[in-house]
This record gives structure tokens, C-alpha cells and sequence, in this order.
């Protein structure tokens, strides 16, 4: 059961707020709000320790409660929302001093009818407060003992080894970490934390090597640890295992520890501790087991990373391999028996049967948790294509009603009911992404912000910082799957997991919190539609619209194959995130007519949609954080748009102009593209206003000196591109620039620095990641001090020194540039030389534009150049493009024949494209942010 507790936590916080808010509140009003904060934290808390439970323990009674008061919290935040947008104004847009007079006189009479109607409101909530706790207190019945469930983790420990598929690589992985030569290293311990996906098989691979190693040792234990673990019982059970049986009842934790240091202090032993799933419970285990014996081995399984670094020894558990998946799968549908003739299987399958299968091994992902359920329901069904893909499409959809997929999800939500609540909203809410989908890290974020998932805890962290965190916990929880950008390897999006998105989908599903329609069908709607994904536009669902009420809808997102589906915004009166990203509107100016109503709309995403225009009404949305217009038709924004003085992020196309009156927009932490000509250079200096900005996009005519003076205000950047529109121009006024401490991306393009700059210190820019500069003059101390920049990825370079006459070669000393993917050294005129230890994570290497001419005899006498490429040990790819002007073509072949046989001569043998073309290298340009 899900049971995130609604609306309640940004409720609570809402409900202080108007109390200590100007709105002038009635007495009646003030006591009501009181009464309602008290009894709604309460519930709050009520809630929370619901949430913590499985779903088939919690007693009917308090599961029809928890569906009460969620609903209810979502319905009254709707109505105080309504009241703070009515107390504050609904500010139309200024035409002309004689209208807005009338506003103004118009808006001081409606307040006193404002303020009787929410304390009706205010009277009639209260009263459903206490029906819904009367009703329970109502029916309430003593608790009825529930028969045990059998955890179905525990069938993984007592498989027959003739049953296990794909793991003997991993078991001898890990045995080999432990194990050194034919024994077990008596001097020294060892420590080896399996961590990975739930489903993957870690608690199988640990038994597998306690199996076979642990008859080495004096004494072994395989214990499990639960979620909430009782400690006492675990130490008496560790005890038990190790051979000493504990009856004394009086024993405290300290003492059992006491007990077990003591037992295996003059022992070599060998100890499994299986699912342990926090760094707290790790430490307190630690104490029980020495360091100074014989020699011993510790083996622990989690499905959090944090633990498992914890611990120490990671060991990321891998998914099976496509074979080994094949294998399990026909041995779990066609018999034991046939497991190992795959190939004899295949041949007897259709073609259209193989095929199905594929998609369900590609489902599965290599997770044997997930294979052995699929297989349970193909060893059932007849093998027929339609009712094999009838099976392929049902689990996804959350809908599948089978005890072996409840199994199944009932090991995947031990995960989720680990999460705290605000986490397992944000996880819920992935389910309203199709299957497979890449998910944009900022734009998953920006929702969770506008739906409220996240709320301020420290003081000067931004929102958005606070939702990486949440975006990174769910990551190192197994949650959801990271996806790292080729060129940095920096996470930039995530996947949910099939059989995670089915648990998810399954929950959604249970407790109204989305409704889905997709290809595979989607959940049921409710009455009341929470938030709606629209996700495919089938005919049954063009029948359905019909039927639905958006009224209470706080989420809209609508996909490409759905776009025809988008409903009217006119029926969506809370709405607060409105998602159209790649949604042709054919007809923009009617499909956002009624925009300006969506009052308490936080998050408009129009991306790819190709609106030509914004109605001017926009400036009504006062509570809007988030506006993204990229790949649109939109030359000019509205002027009301410097209205929104909420507005976090504004996403813009580079060719977008902006209304005078920016710098009123003080919340504003990302703004990209902004451009700037003579005709909007007064905007230069509202910029210097906006002292919350992070993220910072400024397209260029040319360099303008008071650029200096507005940056040097910005002291929170930690993303600045800087581009000039057509050629190129010196910035030199930004030698003197002081850089922010915690800047991440430096971008100038076609901008010269006459100079390395001397803010470019690695002493102080310790968070930067991409960098890309062009330098007249660059000298080997500057291309030092850029390689100790500590947390570098990106690296484009750029110099004039021919043109200076410095003809000098540069060489890459060992431990330079770290953490460096991705590197482009442009227009030098000599090859840049490798020393062993430099660049120890390079993968990506670009010459663009090396001066041939410059550069004569290059070439060693076999042909071979000495640059050290084979000390770059990840290379994966070479580039090098030759400017041969002034050379002649049997130079030019040479040179080329030489780079290629280096390249060819590494032990990765990497991709290589060694040419003398001019092309872009914009294919191997840097897309860290999902927003540029």
C-alpha cells in the first residue's frame, strides 16, 4: 500500500503560513486553522507509521482510513491554495492606469467576501476532520492476528546448486577477492559487500560462496537481518550459528556482544550477514566481530550502496548475461531437463515465439527474480504468440494478478517500504513515465518541485539541490537506474526497471495516486483523477476521455503518441504541472487560451511543442516556477512574463527575446538562453539582480564590459556559458572576474582569453567539471595548472600560438587531469605527449585542427609517433584533424599512416578517425546539461 501521506506535509507548513500570514483572518478563522494544523500533524504522523508497513499487514480499518485522509488533505490544500491566490490578487495584466484602478477598487471589495467564504470552508473542513476521526473510532475493532507470511526471500537460500543459472563467474569473482592462492590469508581479514538491484540474486550468490569456502574456517554463520531488526534476537541467533546457544533471557544487547567478541577471538571464522539495510545496523554488528584473529571473512548483501561502501569491498552485483537468461528461462518454462540445450529449444520455437521471448528476456534485464516469474507464467499458457504477449504486456502495467508476481513484488518493496515517505512520492511519480523511458534528471526534479514532493530543510539550500539529493538517494537505493552521459560519464538521466515500474504502477494503481494510459492498457481511473499521464492514444482511450474529471488533476503529462488526447486546460482548475514536451499543438494560440486560469500551476513544460506565442495572460500564474518554452516558434516573450516573481527556471531558445524587466524576477536560479544585442543591453545590468541564478546561458553580439560588473554579483553560478552569436571576440575584461567558489561548468565559446586566466586556480574551482576556453598564449605551466583542476571531465582547449609563433610541444605529466573523459585540444601545432599515469580515466581524445606544417617529423623511422597514447589505459576513441596547408600531400599521408598506427598499437585498439577534413567535432561535444 502506498500511503505517502497525501498532501499533508506541504499542508501542515501552509496552514502556519496563513497564520502568521497578513490575511487578515477572522478569531473564528484563526482557531480553526489552529485546531486543523494540531489534528492534521497527527494524522501526519498516523500516517508515517502506517507507511511503514506492507500493505498485507495493515488491518482494512486503518487501510479505508488512510484513503480518507489523504483525499481529504489533497481537497483542503486545494481550497487554502484557492484563498491564497484569491487574498493575494489575481493580477491581470496592466493596460492602462484607468483599468487598473478599477482592479485595485474592485479587489478591496471582494476581500471581505474572500475572507467569509474560507471561514465556511475553514467550518466545513473541520467538521470532515472529526467525521473522519469519529468514523474510525466508530468501527474500530481490537486487532485480529494475521497468519505469518512466509518471506519469499528465503526460498534463494535453500536452492539446489543444479538449479542455479549464471553464477558461477560471480561466485568465483568473489571467491577469488577472498581467497588468496589454494587457502584463506591467515595474517588478515577480508570484507566483501555484494550490493545490487533487488531480484539480482545477491542472497544466492552469498550462499553459494559461504558453500564452498567455509569449511576453511573454525566457525561459520549465514544470518539475515531484517529491515527493523530486532538486535538482541539477531546476536542470539549469530551466537546459535556459531555454535553456543543462548537461553539466558536477561542478556542486553552490550552483553551479547560481549558474548560474540569473545567467541571468536581465538577462532578463524567465516560469517554471511545477508540484507542489511542501513550504516546504522552495520556499525553495531561490526562490534561483535574482532579484527585481531587468525583471519576471517565477512560477507554482507545490501541493496544500498552507501551500506555496502560502508562495509567496504563493493561488489556490484551484475545482471545475467543474455545466454545464461535464455537458459533460465526455457529451463524454468520447458523443465530442468532441457535448461542446457538452449539451442535445441530455440530451433523448436517459432519464430514469432522466439521473438516474444527476446522481448521478455530484454523486460527482465537480466534480473533472475524477474525470469523466473515471467517463466512462471509462460510454463501456464499454451505456446501460442497472442497469449505469450498477452503475458509480456501485462507485467508493467501493475495489473497482473498472479501469486508469482506478487511475490516478486513483495521482494521489490521490501526496497520501497524502507524509503522514507517524501521518497516514496518522488518514486511513485516516475510511474507516470512510459516504459523504458529515459528520464531527464532536471526535468524529473522540476515536477517533484511543482507537485510539492519537495519542501526547504536547510537554509541556504536550493530546491533544486534538495531534489538531486532525493534523485541520488533513490540511486544509491537500487531504486531507479542511473544513465551517465558518454562524453563526461556524469548521470544525467535514470530508467525505472520493468519490474520496479510494475511495483510502482501496482501502487499508483491501489491508492489513486496516477492513473496511466498507455499501449498496455494503464490503471483504472478513478472518480477522482489525482494525476493523469497520457501516454498512448488508442481508440479505447479516446472513448474514455469522455468520461473523465479533471477538476481535482494536479498532474498532466502528456506524451507525443498521446498528444491528440490533451485535454482542455480549462477543466483543470488546481493544476500544477502541466507537462507537453514534444506535443505538436497544431493549433498553439487555442490550446493555451485558457492558460492565464491555471492559478496555482507550478511547473509548464511546452518543450518541442512548437508554439509560435505565450498568451499575455500568463503573468496571471503566480505561483509558476518553472517555464519551458525550448523548441518553440517563440521569438518574444509576453512583457507580463517579469510578473512571475516566483519563477525558478526559464528555458528559452537562443533566438527568444525577453521583456525589460528581468531583474523583478529574484527567484530565478536557472535562465538559459538569454540573448543579448544593443537593443536589450540595459538587460546586462538587471542581470547583476538576480543574486540567486546558479545557471546562467548568455548569447552574445559582442563583449560588453559591464558583463563584469553583473557577473561578479553572482556569486551562487554554477553554470555559466558564455557564446558569442557570429565570430569571435576577446573577453579580456574577465581576467579580473573572481569566480565563484562552486562552479561546475565554464562554457565560453568563440570568446578569447588573451591569457589563462588566474581565477582558473585548482585550489579553489574544486567542483569544476567541464571547462571549455580558448587561449591566445598558452604555455606547459598553464596546461599544469589545468591539469590539476581535481574534479575535471570535460576538457575543450583552444590556443592561437601559431599565429604567436610559440611553437613549442606540451606534455601531459603523470597524475595530470585526474577524473578527465572527454579532452579536445584544438588548433595546436604540435601533438600533445602522454606520460605514463596521466589522464587515467581518458576515454574520448580529439585533435581538431592540428597544423601539419608546423609540426615536420613527427614521425618516428617505423612510421610509429611517440605521443604515449598506449599510457592512456581507457581510451576508447581517437580523432585527429590535420590542417594541411602549407604541407604537400605525401606529408600529409605520412602523418596521418603514423597517427593511425599509434592509435592501432594501444591495447584497446580504440575507434579512430584520422583525416585532413575540417569537420564539426560538435558529435563529441560535451550535453551535461539536459537544459542547454
Amino acid at each position: 500500500m502506498e500511503i505517502v501521506v497525501g498532501a499533508l506535509p506541504s499542508l501542515v507548513h501552509k496552514l502556519g503560513e496563513l497564520l502568521v500570514g497578513e490575511y487578515n483572518l477572522q478569531k473564528e478563522v484563526k482557531g480553526g486553522i489552529i485546531f486543523l494544523q494540531a489534528e492534521l500533524e497527527s494524522m501526519q504522523g498516523a500516517l508515517e507509521k502506517i507507511s511503514r508497513t506492507p500493505a498485507d499487514k495493515i488491518d482494512d480499518q486503518d487501510k479505508i482510513w488512510a484513503r480518507k485522509v489523504r483525499e481529504m488533505s489533497y481537497d483542503i490544500e486545494d481550497n487554502i491554495d484557492k484563498y491564497i491566490v484569491q487574498c493575494k490578487g489575481r493580477k491581470t495584466v496592466e493596460q492602462h492606469s484607468f483599468k487598473e484602478a478599477i482592479d485595485r477598487t474592485l479587489k478591496w471589495f471582494r476581500q471581505p467576501k474572500i475572507r467569509r467564504k474560507i471561514a465556511t470552508e475553514i467550518r466545513e473542513i473541520k467538521s470532515r476532520v472529526i467525521e473522519v476521526h469519529e468514523r474510525r473510532e466508530r468501527y474500530k475493532i481490537d486487532d485480529v492476528d494475521k497468519p505469518a507470511a512466509v518471506d519469499p526471500r528465503l526460498l534463494a537460500q535453500y536452492k539446489k546448486a543444479t538449479e542455479l543459472v549464471g553464477i558461477d563467474e560471480a561466485r568465483d569473482e568473489v571467491i577469488n577477492i577472498l581467497v588468496e592462492g589454494d587457502g584463506v590469508s591467515s595474517q588478515h581479514g577480508k570484507v566483501v559487500s555484494i550490493v545490487g538491484f533487488g531480484g539480482l540474486g545477491k542472497t544466492t550468490l552469498a550462499k553459494v560462496v559461504y558453500e564452498k569456502i567455509k569449511g576453511k574456517f573454525d566457525c561459520w554463520a549465514f544470518v539475515p537481518v531484517s529491515q527493523n531488526p530486532d538486535m538482541r534476537e539477531f546476536f542470539k541467533r549469530l551466537l546459535y550459528e556459531l555454535g553456543k546457544n543462548v537461553n539466558d533471557q536477561t542478556l542486553d544487547e552490550r552483553q551479547l556482544i560481549d558474548q560474540t567478541r569473545k567467541l571468536l577471538q581465538t577462532k578463524r571464522y567465516c560469517i554471511v550477514i545477508d540484507d542489511i539495510w542501513s550504516v546504522t545496523i552495520w556499525d553495531t554488528i561490526r562490534c561483535a566481530l574482532p579484527d585481531d584473529v587468525g583471519g576471517y571473512i565477512i560477507i554482507t548483501t545490501t541493496r544500498v550502496l552507501k551500506v555496502a561502501e560502508q562495509v567496504g569491498g563493493a561488489y556490484t552485483m551484475k545482471p545475467l548475461c543474455l545466454e545464461s537468461s535464455r537458459k533460465l528461462l526455457y529451463g524454468r518454462i520447458f523443465g530442468n531437463g532441457s535448461k542446457d540445450n538452449n539451442e535445441d529449444i530455440v530451433k523448436c520455437l517459432d519464430d514469432e515465439l522466439a521473438e516474444v521471448s527476446d522481448r521478455i528476456l530484454k523486460k527482465c534485464a537480466g534480473v533472475p527474480l524477474a525470469i523466473v516469474t515471467m517463466a512462471s507464467l509462460l510454463a501456464c499458457k499454451a505456446r501460442n504468440k497472442m497469449e505469450w504477449y498477452e503475458v509480456y504486456n501485462s507485467v508493467g502495467t501493475g495489473l497482473e494478478n498472479n501469486l508469482d508476481v506478487e511475490n516478486m513484488r513483495k521482494i521489490l518493496s521490501f526496497s520501497y517500504y524502507e524509503l522514507p515517505c517524501h521518497l516514496r512520492a518522488c518514486l511513485l511519480y516516475l510511474s507516470m513515465f512510459p516504459e523504458d523511458y529515459e528520464i531527464k534528471k532536471d526535468r524529473l526534479i522540476r515536477m517533484w518541485i511543482g507537485e510539492g514532493f519537495i519542501q526547504c530543510e536547510k537554509a541556504g539550500k536550493s530546491l533544486f539541490e534538495l531534489g538531486e539529493s532525493y534523485f541520488n538517494e533513490l540511486i544509491n537505493r537500487s531504486m531507479i537506474q542511473p544513465i551517465h552521459n558518454m562524453i563526461n560519464d556524469m548521470i544525467s538521466r535514470c530508467r525505472v526497471h520493468d519490474m520496479v515500474l510494475d511495483l510502482i504502477r501496482s501502487l499508483s494503481s491501489e491508492e489513486n495516486f496516477i492513473t496511466v494510459l498507455s499501449d498496455m492498457g494503464g490503471t483504472s481511473p478513478s472518480n477522482t483523477i489525482r494525476r493523469l499521464s497520457l501516454q498512448n492514444g488508442q481508440e479505447s482511450h479516446v472513448m474514455a476521455q469522455a468520461t473523465w474529471s479533471l477538476q481535482h488533476a494536479r498532474s498532466v503529462v502528456v506524451f507525443p503518441a498521446a498528444a491528440s488526447l490533451t485535454p482542455p486546460l480549462a477543466c483543470c482548475q488546481v493544476l500544477r504541472v502541466l507537462d507537453l514536451e514534444d506535443c505538436h499543438l497544431s493549433q498553439a494560440n487555442s490550446s493555451l487560451k485558457y492558460l492565464g486560469n491555471l492559478h496555482h500551476l507550478r511547473y509548464l513544460g511546452l518543450c518541442g511543442t512548437g508554439v509560435s506565442q505565450l498568451p499575455e495572460e500568463i503573468g496571471n500564474l503566480q505561483l509558476l516556477q518553472t517555464l519551458d518554452v525550448r523548441g518553440t516558434k517563440i521569438f518574444r516573450l509576453p512583457s507580463s512574463v517579469v510578473q512571475l516573481r516566483k519563477l525558478m527556471c526559464l528555458y528559452m531558445n537562443e533566438f527568444t527575446g525577453v521583456p525589460n524587466g528581468i531583474g523583478n524576477m529574484t527567484c530565478l536560479e536557472q535562465l538559459s538562453w538569454l540573448h543579448i544585442d544593443d537593443s536589450t543591453i540595459n538587460i546586462i545590468e538587471e542581470l547583476g539582480q538576480l543574486t540567486e541564478l546558479r545557471q546562467l546561458y548568455i548569447q552574445l553580439d559582442k563583449w560588453n564590459n559591464k558583463l563584469l560588473e553583473c557577473l561578479c554579483k553572482l556569486q551562487k553560478m554554477q553554470k555559466l556559458v558564455i557564446t558569442v552569436y557570429k565570430g569571435q571576440c576577446s573577453i579580456g575584461g574577465l581576467d579580473a572576474w573572481v569566480a565563484p567558489r562552486h562552479l561546475r561548468k565554464l562554457d565560453f565559446n568563440r570568446c578569447w582569453f588573451s591569457t589563462l586566466p588566474a581565477w582558473v586556480n585548482p585550489s579553489l574551482l574544486l567542483d569544476l567539471t567541464k571547462l571549455e576556453i580558448a587561449v591566445r598564449e598558452l604555455h606547459q605551466v598553464d596546461l599544469e595548472i589545468l591539469g590539476r583542476l581535481p574534479a575535471l571531465r570535460f576538457l575543450k582547449l583552444k590556443v592561437d600560438n601559431k599565429n604567436l609563433g610559440i611553437l613549442a610541444r606540451f606534455v601531459v605529466g603523470a597524475g595530470a587531469f585526474p577524473c578527465l573523459v572527454s579532452c579536445c585540444f584544438e588548433q595546436f601545432v604540435w601533438l600533445v605527449v602522454f606520460q605514463h599515469g596521466a589522464m587515467p580515466r581518458l576515454r574520448y581524445l580529439i585533435f581538431s585542427r592540428f597544423y601539419l606544417r608546423e609540426a615536420r617529423g613527427i614521425a618516428c623511422n617505423d612510421g610509429s609517433l611517440d605521443l604515449g597514447l598506449g599510457n592512456l589505459p581507457f581510451l576508447q576513441l581517437v580523432i585527429a584533424q590535420l590542417q594541411c596547408d602549407g604541407a604537400g600531400k605525401e606529408e600529409a599521408e605520412q602523418a596521418m599512416a603514423a597517427l593511425t598506427h599509434e592509435a592501432e598499437m594501444h591495447p584497446n585498439h580504440p575507434r579512430h578517425v584520422i583525416d585532413d577534413d575540417d569537420d564539426d567535432d560538435d558529435e563529441y561535444e560535451d550535453d551535461d546539461d539536459e537544459y542547454e
